[in-house]
């Protein structure tokens, strides 16, 4: 996954964490970068993770057909002017 703007970061955390993971890359064939990696995968699935947390707790209060039926609205309401585009084209 090319980035094209990285930066640096300095992260302090117990010698055991830092053991058991350098210790699961190194089985894993550690290579350069693989740590920066590891952890910049594990802050992208966190975050994803604390989203999925916080719009399930919006949503809590809405029943299963209710939240049904307002993705279907927005599926559709997003869908409809790419069919009106469509039909709007000429065939060369």
């Amino acid at each position: 996954m090319p980035e094209t703007e990285l930066t640096r970061l300095t992260i302090v955390w117990s010698k055991d964490t830092d053991l058991a993971l350098r210790s699961h890359l190194g089985a894993q064939g550690l290579k350069k970068g693989a740590l920066s990696r590891f952890v910049e995968d594990a802050v992208k699935w966190r975050l994803f993770d604390q989203s999925v947390i916080q719009t399930r707790a919006a949503f809590a209060d809405i029943t299963a057909d209710e939240l049904e039926d307002l993705i279907d609205e927005a599926v559709t309401s997003v869908r409809k002017p790419k069919r009106r585009q469509r039909k709007h084209r000429t065939r060369k």
